[in-house]
């Protein structure tokens, strides 16, 4: 069985066990992801960034503005206004104009987006949960609670380090 390298392969016992996790929760990530992307192309004919710009608009039914697109999916304007135009131009969205400024406009859901963001939806969740399958319920719950910890104590670092740097 030849097994492909990865991120964890670079890794080595000698290196620190916070490392060698580190390596191994990218891999992991990388894995999953790289499923998801599969079958979004291949099921739904569209891209990860494309499905990640429609579940914004899902959350926010009322549509946002393209600087909060922005800001949410942590990319540039640019990307955003090209996935928007693509995804306006198939019907799945519609920019609309906001009262009293000419200038901008909300990107929302039209009812076709919302429809096939719903299917699309559905099947990224089973993804996921195939993805995690291999875990009983009881090391799930113990997973979700120690990335938690990791989560919190990093936030806490970020925010030592953001106050030092004001």
């Amino acid at each position: 069985m030849n097994i492909p390298l990865d991120l964890e392969a670079r890794a080595h016992s000698e290196h620190a066990q916070s490392l060698r996790l580190w390596l191994r929760l990218l891999t992991c990530s990388q894995l999953i992801e790289k499923r998801v992307r599969a079958g979004l192309r291949e099921q739904f004919d569209t891209t990860l960034p494309r499905f990640d710009l429609m579940a914004q608009l899902e959350r926010h039914p009322e549509g946002l503005k393209m600087k909060e697109l922005s800001h949410r999916l942590m990319v540039t304007g640019g990307n955003v206004t090209g996935i928007t135009d693509q995804l306006v131009a198939e019907g799945l969205v519609e920019r609309v104009g906001v009262e009293g400024d000419r200038r901008a406009f909300l990107v929302r859901l039209t009812p076709e987006g919302r429809s096939a963001f719903e299917h699309m939806a559905t099947q990224h969740e089973q993804w996921i949960v195939d993805a995690f399958e291999g875990l009983s319920p009881r090391d799930l719950d113990q997973l979700h609670k120690l990335l938690g910890k990791v989560k919190q104590h990093q936030l806490d670092i970020n925010q030592r380090v953001d106050e030092t740097s004001e």
